[in-house]
């Protein structure tokens, strides 16, 4: 299944992660402290605040911020207006790291002709020779 990390509605993904354990609402409450109906309101919003989330991450045992990661990996403008750049206390992270659920994106995109390699090389800012070599790798998986 392709997942759209342009637009995310983490309270639909989190309900979905939710069903696919078959977790019972009553130790959701107890976990989150809240009621049955505040859960509802969080399925349906499409933000949810940080602290909420880590704790959804922990309950269900995913990272529910690693969608927010792709999203920036694949649809980031690329950091052009910066001359110089600056020493920052916060960890910097590798922007071309991708996860095999990007990879797999990618070439489901490709596959299901929704793009063409031209495109995903110039709307993901994906280099021609990884995008080569992941049709090479992934191809017949």
């Amino acid at each position: 299944m392709v997942h759209n990390f342009k637009e995310i509605k983490i309270g639909s993904l989190i309900k979905q992660k939710v069903t696919e354990l078959g977790i019972e609402m009553t130790r959701i409450c107890n976990f989150f402290t809240c009621t049955e109906e505040e859960i509802k309101k969080m399925y349906e919003s499409e933000n949810i605040q940080t602290e909420a989330l880590l704790r959804w991450s922990k309950l269900l045992e995913y990272d529910f911020f690693r969608i927010y990661s792709h999203h920036l990996i694949l649809y980031a403008p690329p950091s052009s207006h910066i001359k110089e750049k600056k020493k920052s206390h916060l960890p910097e992270f590798r922007k071309n790291v991708y996860t095999i659920e990007i990879i797999n994106f990618i070439l489901e995109l490709l596959e299901q002709d929704k793009k063409t390699r031209a495109q995903i090389i110039e709307e993901y800012r994906i280099p021609k020779t990884t995008l080569y070599k992941w049709i090479k790798k992934y191809k017949n998986k």
